[in-house]
């Protein structure tokens, strides 16, 4: 009896065993799929932010030799013939290039000195470098006998750094007065510019979504699921398509201006294209159904007769809908609200489209430096910082409200 029950127990655990593997085996493309779409590149885009290995990959032995530096004066000759020898080798490489503009982004102007620099050194003659190498380096430009020229080659050959994300939050490191403010802003302000256009982009899209939500949800099923189709119309289009609709609406000479200058209501056209209110019209236009969906999901499981009980009690139309609808909906306001928000953070697309200068996004610049700059450490810092952003953001929501409320059905 005993060995029977033992036998019975083994196949059980097997069964339970084999009904686990098989449900991980479901999951697995599922998993394998957040790995390379989710996690993998966030942690790419982490690890780039922090690690730079090209300037140790380019004059290491003049690095290694700038660690004995003790910043004082400019580096002792010796160093400064290694230098002029690894810089030969980079012009004869055709390298030099890359080191001047490595250079250049921790320091402006360093991208024409060594250029220059690495002409003059290229010329001489492999066995006259011991002897010419310190002297021609020296001649090529003042800045080389400058102890700050030097201090900024250590900094950029630290593999392991943190300087994009000082340069991300606009601060630099200075050798006397440590981490400072730079004298212009230019991430801090586009940070807040995109917070504040994409709260005004939620708020619209509340404020125009709310009603028509609260319509169709208040209609028969059949009228309701026909004009839920023309809600989601705008997903079965493509999204530049929406976007280049817009350009046609709002330039200068577009259906919008022509129409107001046909009938008399203005003298001259309006400039709307290519500025902060077009980006923020045409994407609370694009991200509009995102605040009606749940918002329709949540009103059509509320109970109408508890707003006709309140009514039938005696309550003004306005208080009881306040007081009773209103909170019932909060799940579905607060859902939409929260993809909106987090979408239009990192909108790239349209406000590169409709935007201009004006209307740009912190994803613009982050796309400028991947694409036009080739600065792929600081558009990671930057990235990052925004991914941050947003985990803040979305942590304070689920401090006061409560992520614990959305529910889309």
């Amino acid at each position: 009896m005993t060995a029977l029950t033992h036998a019975e127990t083994g196949q059980a655990s097997a069964s339970r065993r084999k009904k686990r593997l098989l449900a991980f085996a479901f999951v697995v493309p599922l998993l394998l799929f957040i790995l390379l779409s989710f996690v993998a590149p966030i942690g790419s885009m982490l690890w780039r932010s922090v690690h730079h290995p090209t300037v140790a990959a380019l004059i290491p032995a003049t690095l290694e030799r700038l660690d004995q530096w003790d910043g004082t004066g400019i580096p002792e000759q010796a160093t400064l013939a290694v230098f002029a020898e690894e810089l030969h080798g980079l012009a004869k490489e055709r390298q030099s290039g890359k080191l001047a503009e490595e250079l250049n982004r921790m320091q402006a102007g360093l991208s024409s000195m060594v250029k220059s620099t690495a002409r003059r050194v290229g010329r001489l003659d492999p066995e006259a470098l011991p002897e010419q190498g310190v002297a021609t380096l020296l001649q090529a430009h003042r800045d080389w006998s400058e102890p700050q020229t030097w201090e900024t080659i250590r900094r950029a050959g630290e593999v392991y750094t943190y300087h994009y994300y000082l340069t991300a939050l606009d601060l630099e490191l200075d050798a006397e007065h440590g981490i400072q403010s730079r004298d212009t802003e230019i991430y801090r302000q586009l940070y807040a510019k995109t917070l504040k256009m994409a709260l005004t982009i939620t708020l619209l899209c509340a404020l125009l979504g709310y009603p028509l939500a609260y319509y169709l949800a208040s209609l028969p099923s059949n009228r309701a699921n026909l004009l839920l189709v023309l809600v989601l119309l705008p997903f079965w289009t493509s999204l530049l398509v929406r976007t280049t609709a817009w350009i046609a609406l709002l330039q200068t000479n577009g259906v919008i201006n022509s129409f107001l200058l046909s009938i008399g209501a203005i003298a001259t056209p309006f400039e709307m294209l290519y500025t902060a209110f077009a980006t923020v019209l045409a994407m609370t236009h694009i991200l509009l159904p995102f605040m009606i969906l749940p918002l329709y999901s949540v009103m059509r499981g509320i109970d109408p007769s508890y707003l006709r009980a309140a009514l039938s009690l005696g309550a003004r139309p306005l208080p009881a809908f306040a007081r009773i609808y209103f909170p019932m909906t909060l799940p579905g306001l607060s859902a939409g609200a929260l993809l909106v928000f987090i979408i239009s953070v990192g909108y790239y697309i349209t406000p590169a489209l409709v935007g201009g200068t004006d209307g740009q996004m912190i994803s613009n610049i982050i796309a400028f430096h991947m694409q036009s700059s080739n600065n792929w450490e600081l558009a990671a810092a930057l990235g990052s910082l925004l991914l941050a952003l947003i985990l803040l953001l979305y942590w304070v929501y689920d401090r006061f409200v409560g992520a614990g409320s959305i529910k889309l059905g």
